[in-house]
This record gives structure tokens, sequence and C-alpha cells, in this order.
């Protein structure tokens, strides 16, 4: 499962860490800095799926 929260994470960052802890600070957190550019968004996406 945490191969598809990866890929998720490369193609929509808020769906990969919404699957991973659902509608938390980081989902939120998230989607901000995807707003802000798409790296940013992935990057916190992959710590978020990796660090557990």
């Amino acid at each position: 499962m945490d191969i598809i929260r990866i890929l998720l994470a490369f193609l929509l960052p808020p769906l990969g860490v919404f699957l991973q802890v659902g509608l938390g600070l980081h989902f939120w957190l998230n989607i901000l800095l995807t707003l802000l550019g798409w790296l940013p968004g992935v990057i916190h996406a992959l710590w978020v799926i990796l660090k557990k």
C-alpha cells in the first residue's frame, strides 16, 4: 500500500497524505505547500508517508 501512496504523492501530493493521515494538520499543510509549488508538496508528502 505504501507504493501506491508514494506514486500518488508524485501525482497529487495531498491525496497521498490524506490516505496516510486523514484530514489532519499534515493534510492541510500539504495543500498549502502544493498551492505554493508542486515540489514542496511532493517533498512534504513523501516525508509524511515514509516517516511511518
